[in-house]
């Protein structure tokens, strides 16, 4: 601890962020010496499930982290008693694995309003729905912590920009967890890509494939909420409806009110392409699909094909296939096509394939052919990354805390690449292109699609 007659550390990083506002610096810097090698960056975690649990172990695996508090509403998650979850929600496959041994006592909470009131809490880390993600981030900044929140960074496009307006307003440090950006992979590419290595850009593909015929998520009737989880604080800003298993504490994926398969993983890979093509937002954008195949109660598409177009010519094309199974781009996760060349890339490894030569052209070859390849390291997850991008996210968003200066991921890099999946959806619900003006984030065609930007929320919720 300091002496008396020096500044305590969380007043020092309370006037350290003050000062960083009012010149409108968010990369203000705290010398080093104000953490001292015993001090500890103090994070409370709101929302400890399937996610939520995965990013709490990454942070303790950082010596500087301690776990200040942990808040979710379904009181198992917050109790971590494993044994007192239903077999049907362990047979997901996505309930978290509990039990960790923490050094020291750590609060519990199932309000997360009541935690930010916490004085000796420094960051928080947000694994909520979707739904959630900016009401809690902004009181968060609001109560002067830093975040790090997950993605798809909001449920609508009107709240990206009002996350954004709230971490300039206070000067905190906020990390979004599109992960990808953690990967050294892609943070290679985009220089790379950028310099030209492929030629000019002039399109780029990804998918989601999950077969999920025939069943789906099931069809299920309403029911009473299991006793020790808050169903209505889980609805939260929503419209008001019955609990139903196949919605929570899981499926809400594939449900329209909390989240969206365009959402949930369209987003990593719109964020990864734009980042790599360096560009902010579409010009206009069409989308075909719907619920074809899966006699479910999802509300989202089993079935979905967008076409993202920008002012410099370059297209990006997504798909979403939960009926049908196979490769998507072969041999990586997204492929990045240029004139001198195409690019196939995962988190592991990337490879060019040289462009051969059209009608009328004369030349051999304008780039060589390039493999790379991470080596070979303890895989991570069911995807087999041989790096853990998130803990490299994570590792970033500690260094910033310390540092103020900007992450990785910004709010605004979350805010346009999670406006790509709104914009597909809201095409989708229209049923016909639509066209966006970026900088005043309003649909230009169409009027009426703008009543799709936002919703009016239940009470006694809202974004200030």
């Amino acid at each position: 601890m300091k002496k008396n007659n020096q500044k305590t550390r969380r007043e020092f990083l309370k006037t350290s962020s003050t000062a960083a506002v009012g010149v409108g610096l968010l990369g203000a810097t705290i010398p080093k010496s104000v953490l001292g090698a015993n001090d500890k960056i103090r994070v409370g975690f709101i929302g400890v499930g399937n996610r939520g649990t995965q990013l709490l172990e990454r942070f303790m695996t950082n010596k500087e982290v301690e776990v200040a508090a942990l808040c979710d509403v379904y009181q198992p998650y917050v109790t971590r008693n494993a044994s007192s979850i239903p077999k049907r929600y362990v047979d997901t496959g996505r309930t978290p694995k509990l039990g960790e041994s923490f050094p020291n006592k750590v609060k519990q909470y199932t309000d997360f309003r009541k935690m930010l009131e916490r004085k000796d809490i420094d960051a928080v880390c947000i694994a909520t729905p979707d739904h959630w993600h900016a009401i809690q981030m902004i009181q968060a900044v609001d109560a002067g912590k830093d975040v790090y929140v997950e993605k798809p960074l909001t449920i609508t496009l009107n709240e990206g920009r009002k996350m954004v307006e709230a971490q300039e307003r206070t000067g905190r440090v906020v990390q979004v967890g599109l992960n990808r950006r953690g990967s050294s992979i892609y943070q290679k590419l985009s220089k790379e890509v950028q310099g030209g290595k492929i030629g000019q850009v002039v399109s780029a593909q990804a998918y989601r494939i999950s077969d999920m015929y025939p069943n789906g998520i099931g069809q299920l009737k309403p029911e009473d909420p299991p006793k020790d989880f808050d169903w209505d604080m889980w609805i939260g800003p929503r419209a008001f409806r019955k609990y139903q298993y196949n919605i929570a504490p899981y499926y809400f994926r594939w449900w329209s009110d909390y989240s969206s398969q365009m959402g949930n993983w369209g987003v990593h890979y719109m964020d990864t392409i734009r980042w790599m093509m360096g560009e902010t937002a579409p010009t206009s954008i069409t989308a075909h699909g719907g619920k074809y195949v899966l006699q479910d109660d999802r509300t989202i598409p089993d079935t979905m094909d967008v076409i993202f177009e920008f002012a410099s010519g370059k297209i990006i094309r997504f798909s979403i296939y939960e009926a049908t199974s196979g490769l998507g781009v072969t041999g990586g996760e997204i492929e990045l096509r240029g004139t001198k060349g195409t690019l196939i890339s995962d988190q592991n490894e990337y490879r060019i394939i040289p462009a051969s030569r059209g009608q009328f052209q004369t030349w051999k070859e304008l780039t060589k052919p390039e493999e790379y390849s991470l080596e070979s390291k303890e895989q991570h997850g069911d995807m087999g990354i041989k790096e853990d991008s998130s803990a490299n996210l994570i590792r970033n968003f500690l260094d910033c805390v310390k540092s103020r200066k900007t992450p990785w991921c910004t709010l605004e890099d979350g805010h346009r690449s999670t406006s790509f999946a709104h914009l597909a959806n809201i095409s989708l619900a229209m049923g016909q292109r639509i066209e966006w003006d970026a900088d005043k984030e309003r649909v230009t065609n169409i009027e009426k699609a703008n009543d799709l930007l936002h919703y009016e929320y239940r009470q006694p919720w809202k974004l200030s």
